[in-house]
């Protein structure tokens, strides 16, 4: 009877390798189906992006000055979708960055830079007091604040009398150029998903240079 139990206990014991390595291969699966969900979820916010970085471009760019400055002003068109606008009203910031370049053209020279500016326009929506937060960095005032997304969206996407360089440091009669775009820095998402990194990147975007050419 004793030898019966014996031969019992082994033959149960040698299936519990297969026990566990099935708890093993549950494990491994319900892993790789929560990557290829998670994959499919990135790839198709991905596509969406892809699709509003090709129409984000700057419009109505004009260049003229005041009494000491030249200055500029710029729209970017394009820019908002409803991915980003369901991203801000959630709480996350966007952050527009603007580039501003200006050269002085020389014939028998490299161009010479004289002006390198970037400025920010960053929008954040506050849900207890249902208004969002426009902070632009090249205004001297206070951050904007409004109920309505439209007017958010305005602000956010206008940069005017930005003020590039003092005229006394402009030669008469010379030619020169400005290269300005603008570029959708990568949204803050929460902390549980700042490991997926890819995830950030899709929400980036930048518009062509666009170029200017004057004579002072």
């Amino acid at each position: 009877m004793s030898k019966f139990r014996q031969e019992k206990s082994r033959y149960e014991n040698a299936f519990e390798p297969i026990i566990v390595f099935d708890d093993i291969i549950r494990s491994t699966m319900t892993y790789l189906r929560y990557i290829t969900l998670l994959a499919i979820f990135i790839l198709s916010i991905g596509w969406q992006t892809l699709a509003l970085a090709d129409d984000a471009k700057l419009a109505n760019i004009i260049v003229t000055n005041n009494r000491d400055n030249l200055l500029l002003y710029l729209t970017v068109e394009g820019a908002f979708n409803k991915k980003m606008k369901e991203a801000i009203l959630s709480g996350v910031p966007a952050t527009f960055s603007f580039f501003v370049n200006l050269y002085r053209s020389r014939f028998f020279w490299p161009d010479k830079k004289i002006a390198d500016i970037t400025v920010t326009n960053r929008i954040k929506y506050n849900a207890m007091k249902k208004e969002y937060i426009v902070t632009r960095s090249w205004e001297e005032k206070k951050p904007n604040i409004v109920k309505k997304f439209s007017d958010a969206k305005m602000l956010m996407a206008e940069v005017d009398s930005l003020k590039i360089i003092p005229l006394r440091k402009l030669i008469k009669g010379s030619q020169y150029q400005i290269q300005t775009k603008a570029e959708l820095d990568k949204l803050t998402l929460p902390l549980y998903l700042h490991h997926v990194l890819f995830f950030l990147s899709l929400w980036d975007f930048e518009t062509d240079w666009y170029t200017i050419d004057f004579i002072y």
